[in-house]
């Protein structure tokens, strides 16, 4: 069947329920008697339509990924036009590349932090953290450490859903569908602070906490048999979870020590999102790889990387040596062209230095929430923010009759009532998360602000 722009949602939603699996989601409860599926036609600026007309402010960028909203299609359109009638598509195999992965792996090397060299490039984020673990594996098998077969992770981390990244990823509900995971890993600490006892509220204090924690658990393992330590310069999975100062410099140190290579998970926080090309690079961080997608296109096209840095690449092209992984699509020409001109955009609207130059607005208005009752803590930082929500127990928990009514219904009802896209968790612990395009001004700001404070004031005067 043809989908014309004028098909009605209610044909779209049966349609998806007989022929579409989506993502993480239940999708036997879409239908007509079912969950209504919420179809998005169209996109202008951070503004998204419905199929039925309606707009909303983007709140998420598409799930991190729309860095630039939706209003630079005719540009990327432009440099699509171009790769396609020059190349259409080349893999990057067995001595065979193309020019425009060469152009993008390069110009990535510019703006990577301090020592990152070269790109491996997949088809997303999953893709690029199963690549990061065979780099470290074959690193380490080259070097004559052949032990090193484990993986440090964090507690509430999500890192992908192929079963090598699902490994890495602490979430039961996830993993145990699936069996044991592939890759033997130890879940540390993350950095969340809320909620602990006043003595870890000193920077200095819960750093040394976290670290001697870490260190213990390697010790525990036995260091000669870790090879990664992954982690999110800020958390995405518990709420924008951000990092204590001397934290990623101290994860350098333990990795030094001993002998395992640190990965930057920058899947969401590369590209803008804290306002750095690389969110490491506002804590410090020093990684030996780092994997990004989302927003390495702006959500244009799909793609996925790995990067480098100097010292893994000497020894895994070593001569002789070969790296036995690969993707069919990896550096995609059509891809990779619209990545660069992603890149291009950015330089040339200071994309980075609206981020910069709106973020203490921002961070204003999202922490003057935290006076509102049903918010326990809002943290993050740049373009990426979440509030925890407290519920009606004593403990802070939510009743099973207040989860539903209000952070199941309420709450996400009244965002999109008053059209707004955020996140609402409905876990452990309920959250509403925002990430808004990097294009937003100080007046979206605020509205995307207003709404949220009228919306959780309602659900706390509920409570």
């Amino acid at each position: 069947m043809t989908t014309s722009t004028r098909t009605p949602t209610p044909e779209l939603s049966a349609s998806a329920a007989r022929h579409l699996l989506l993502n993480m989601t239940p999708n036997g409860s879409l239908g007509p008697e079912g969950e209504k599926l919420f179809v998005v036609r169209r996109g202008e600026g951070p503004y998204v339509d419905d199929a039925d007309g309606r707009r909303y402010i983007d709140g998420l960028s598409g799930l991190y990924c729309c860095q630039l909203g939706y209003s630079y299609a005719p540009e990327f359109a432009e440099a699509a036009e171009k790769q396609l009638r020059e190349l259409c598509f080349s893999p990057l195999w067995s001595f065979s590349a193309h020019p425009t992965a060469i152009e993008l792996a390069e110009r990535l090397s510019r703006i990577a932090p301090v020592d990152i060299e070269a790109t491996f490039f997949s088809g997303g984020g999953a893709e690029a953290v199963e690549t990061a673990w065979k780099i470290a594996r074959r690193y380490h098998a080259l070097r004559g450490d052949t032990g090193r077969v484990k993986a440090i992770s964090r507690r509430g981390a999500y890192h992908g859903l192929t079963i090598g990244a699902l490994s890495l990823t602490d979430d039961a509900g996830l993993r145990e569908p699936y069996g044991p995971g592939a890759i033997e890993t130890r879940f540390v600490s993350n950095t969340n602070r809320y909620g602990l006892d006043a003595g870890h509220a000193d920077d200095a204090t819960y750093t040394a906490h976290l670290l001697a924690e870490l260190e213990a658990a390697i010790l525990d393992e036995g260091p000669e048999t870790i090879a990664m330590l992954i982690a999110e310069p800020v958390q995405n999975r518990g709420g924008c979870i951000t990092p204590p100062e001397g934290y990623w410099p101290g994860l350098r140190a333990l990795a030094d020590r001993y002998g395992f290579l640190l990965c930057a998970d920058e899947v969401i926080t590369a590209f803008g999102r804290l306002g750095e090309w690389f969110g490491g690079d506002r804590y410090d961080a020093r990684p030996d790889i780092v994997t990004v997608a989302k927003g390495i296109t702006a959500g244009y096209a799909p793609m996925g990387a790995t990067l480098v840095s100097s010292k893994v690449v000497e020894v895994i092209n070593r001569p002789g040596a070969v790296l036995n992984h690969g993707y069919t699509f990896a550096g995609h020409p059509l891809s990779a062209a619209i990545a660069l001109r992603s890149l291009d955009i950015m330089e040339r609207d200071r994309i980075l230095e609206n981020v910069r130059g709106h973020q203490d607005r921002l961070a204003t208005r999202m922490t003057a929430l935290a006076d509102l009752p049903i918010v326990g803590d809002v943290r993050g930082t740049g373009f990426f923010y979440a509030c925890e929500l407290v519920g009606d127990l004593d403990d802070g928990r939510f009743s099973d009759t207040a989860r539903a009514a209000l952070v199941a219904d309420l709450i996400p009802r009244r965002l999109r009532e008053a059209g707004l896209l955020a996140r609402v968790y409905n876990r452990a612990a309920p959250l509403v998360q925002i990430a808004p395009p990097l294009i937003s001004d100080r007046h979206l700001l605020d509205r995307i602000a207003d709404i949220l404070a009228e919306t959780l004031d309602e659900a706390s005067a509920r409570l």
